[in-house]
């Protein structure tokens, strides 16, 4: 999971970008590929058409620098949001093309849009929470293991990860949430809204 840049290193990046400087783009690319093609991955299921919405976003952020806009979200929201609307406009080609069903395409979409949604409130979350469920969740650490690791009590370490999972238990229903949805929406020219 890549960590959240912090907001300089933003506005930095999307300025050399702007500039032109080939090696900004490398940098931005290496931060960022493995979440574009995972995410692009997860929504369509296919390696080649991954690597294809990889390629098409990194060619629109050379391309288009100003696009971002930083008064929104960090430029990690902004390359998923765009992942995930470029892949989501793909695989609703692909089934239309295959005449598949309308219900597996919704679905698919629906899932894709919490795995973003879910991977949106991680990197927003605040980092003592964020620490707590990466432990659990990765190091498949318990409570008192991830209390030890962190240097916390017990209480301290349960009242993290039942925080933590609560926030990312509204991944699934973004109604209250409309920061979230606007996040993740970018329009036709991969400008947020």
């Amino acid at each position: 999971m890549t960590t959240p840049a912090p907001p300089r290193w933003d506005r930095r990046m999307q300025q050399r970008l702007a500039r032109g400087e080939e090696a900004a783009l490398g940098e931005f690319y290496d931060r960022y590929a493995p979440l574009v093609h995972s995410l692009a991955h997860r929504v369509l299921d296919d390696d080649e058409a991954a690597d294809h919405i990889t390629r098409d976003v990194f060619g629109f952020v050379w391309e288009n620098p100003d696009a971002y806009d930083p008064r929104r979200g960090s430029l990690r929201s902004w390359i998923a949001a765009l992942t995930q609307s470029r892949a989501v406009q793909r695989l609703r080609f692909e089934e239309d093309r295959a005449r598949g069903s309308q219900d597996e395409i919704e679905a698919k979409v629906r899932e894709a849009t919490t795995a973003a949604r879910a991977d949106f409130i991680v990197t927003s979350m605040p980092a003592p929470l964020r620490q707590a469920l990466e432990l659990a969740y990765f190091r498949r650490r318990d409570y008192r293991q991830t209390a030890a690791d962190l240097g916390v009590t017990e209480d301290e370490a349960r009242r993290r990860l039942r925080l933590g999972l609560q926030l990312l238990s509204t991944a699934i229903t973004p109604a209250g949430h409309p920061g979230i949805d606007a996040a993740f929406d970018p329009g036709p020219d991969g400008r947020q809204r």
